[in-house]
């Protein structure tokens, strides 16, 4: 899979998941959930070879760039920040 195509998928799963299961007292764990997902796309884009590595740093700057869906809290519903393009 192409590093594009499962930035897309998984931009679309976190969607997703904030979607039906952002409510009100759920936010610390979506939140949560949101890390993990940052921590398995770092390991996964790191298995593709040894020739460039991605360390913390570059992977950072790619999450700058094409950022992943993020959540917040106002009022009582959770919102869920993120752009439609990559």
């Amino acid at each position: 899979m192409k590093a594009k195509d499962l930035w897309k998928t998984a931009k679309a799963k976190l969607r997703g998941h904030y979607n039906y299961y952002g409510v009100t007292d759920n936010l610390p764990g979506i939140k949560r959930f949101g890390e993990e997902v940052k921590k398995l796309l770092f390991k996964w884009l790191n298995r593709r070879g040894k020739k460039n590595c991605l360390n913390w740093e570059k992977f950072n700057k790619m999450l700058e760039r094409f950022p992943l869906p993020e959540t917040t809290y106002k009022g009582q519903y959770v919102w869920i920040l993120c752009e439609l393009t990559m």
